[in-house]
């Protein structure tokens, strides 16, 4: 096996040789993420990955994140290459994420107010099929705050109360979400087409409920599950978005907005148990006081790149202040019918 480095050469590596150092953050000795620096300074990330796939993929089944930290990949294309050299090939779209215009496969972080936290969630897993593999880079670092706060996926099931883990699983889930004209993205931007036809189609091969509403307002259902099992790991984890699209998630006075407009099934997001029930506030203050107390985060450095097994790892944002800019790649489709 190669690497290259920087000044352009070739070299034989090994995993034991001098080129990168495998450790952990301050005080998480064992504990995810791992963390992989550069043992010198011309050490070429791409290259490494190329060659130690195998080996970043085991960490990754391990321990759910490995942040490789040191490299300086400082551009959308950096960033692109290297992450391209640890999985077969990089997403080329993706509806709810804007593309960053210096790469194909590379898209901007979800636009959201600085303010507010993104709360916890499993990339795509509200639909019929999600990435198995996110790759986050910081190109710009925030003044304060920012962090993209980390869960065990499968630390969590054993923290929260059982009967909430045993709801879940049993019932599974059913997610609604009405794009309404300046509420969310328009459903034209995130299906790319205006042909209700076709957005027809597309929700009935995804498994999807389709309704059109008033004032061209378009509301979907998908029925998913809260838990599943990893196809390679075999581990059950707490896979979903519950907290991006119940109502008690919001803060209180987005919520006292919204309803005044709308009922709460009209609000951009919803979520209800599988057999339609509502998902009780209770449970969903339980699942906040939980993550926050079994968070993992840490302050992103500029030039850094995270990498999580989406099915085992959970991410958020932290509120922040100044300048910030997070870009994201993303690999491997894992279709739901496959899944556990």
């Amino acid at each position: 096996m190669t690497s290259s480095i920087r000044r352009g050469q070739r070299r034989a590596v090994s995993l034991e040789g001098d080129f990168v150092n495998t450790g952990f953050l301050p005080d998480r000795e064992g504990l995810f993420p791992a963390v992989i620096t550069p043992a010198r300074p011309d050490v070429e990330l791409a290259g490494w990955g190329e060659a130690h796939r195998a080996d970043a993929e085991a960490l990754l089944l391990q321990y759910g994140a490995v942040l490789f930290r040191g490299f300086g990949l400082d551009s959308p294309d950096a960033f692109s290459s290297t992450a391209a050299s640890f999985v077969d090939a990089l997403f080329g779209d993706y509806g709810d994420l804007p593309r960053e215009a210096d790469g194909e496969k590379v898209f901007s972080s979800t636009p959201y107010p600085a303010d507010l936290s993104i709360h916890f969630h499993n990339e795509s897993s509200h639909m019929a099929q999600w990435p198995m593999r996110i790759f986050f880079n910081c190109q710009i670092a925030a003044e304060t705050g920012g962090e993209t706060p980390l869960i065990d996926c499968r630390k969590i099931l054993t923290q929260l109360d059982p009967q909430v883990v045993a709801d879940f699983e049993s019932k599974g889930l059913i997610y609604v979400r009405n794009f309404a004209k300046g509420i969310d993205v328009p459903w034209q931007d995130f299906f790319g087409t205006d042909d209700r036809a076709e957005v027809e189609r597309q929700c009935a091969a995804a498994g999807s409920t389709c309704e059109w509403l008033p004032d061209d307002v378009l509301r979907i259902g998908q029925a998913a599950a809260a838990v599943r099992t990893h196809p390679v790991t075999g581990d059950k984890t707490f896979f979903n978005q519950v907290l991006l699209h119940h109502p008690a998630a919001l803060p209180a006075d987005t919520r006292a907005a919204l309803n005044e407009l709308y009922d709460e099934m009209s609000f951009p997001r919803n979520v209800l148990y599988g057999d339609g029930s509502t998902i009780p506030d209770s449970v969903i203050e339980h699942l906040l006081e939980t993550y926050a107390e079994v968070q993992v985060a840490f302050p992103w450095e500029a030039g850094d790149m995270i990498m999580l097994d989406n099915m085992l790892v959970s991410h958020s944002r932290a509120p922040f202040t100044g300048a910030r800019k997070i870009i994201v790649a993303m690999a491997h489709i894992q279709r739901a019918e496959d899944a556990a």
